[in-house]
């Protein structure tokens, strides 16, 4: 087999190789994945929201240092525990219902 020979079958390879990479269009309806696109538009409020900071976020610079202190020390505040087992509190239940 000359060089020539192997080139050219080497490059007949090469060009069905990359014609395997070509997506037929051609047979699909103009609407296709619309839907997707709806669908999308239906999940995110505002894909080009673009918000002025007028203000900055409230903070207060001493106790953000102070908490990453604490952090840095390893003597986190642990959040309180969160409860659902009591229902209401104002007093404003259904007649005849037990005080909470």
């Amino acid at each position: 087999m000359t060089l020539r020979t192997s080139t050219t079958i080497a490059l007949a390879f090469a060009a069905l190789a990359l014609g395997a990479c070509v997506s037929a269009q051609g047979n699909l309806s103009p609407d296709y994945g619309q839907s997707v696109k709806q669908n999308l538009a239906a999940q995110i409020a505002d894909p080009d929201a673009s918000y002025r900071r007028d203000t900055p976020p409230a903070a207060a610079g001493a106790r953000t240092n102070l908490a990453q202190d604490r952090y840095n020390k390893g003597k986190v505040i642990p959040p309180t525990a969160a409860s659902a087992s009591r229902v209401g509190g104002s007093g404003a239940g259904a007649p005849g219902a037990p005080p909470t």
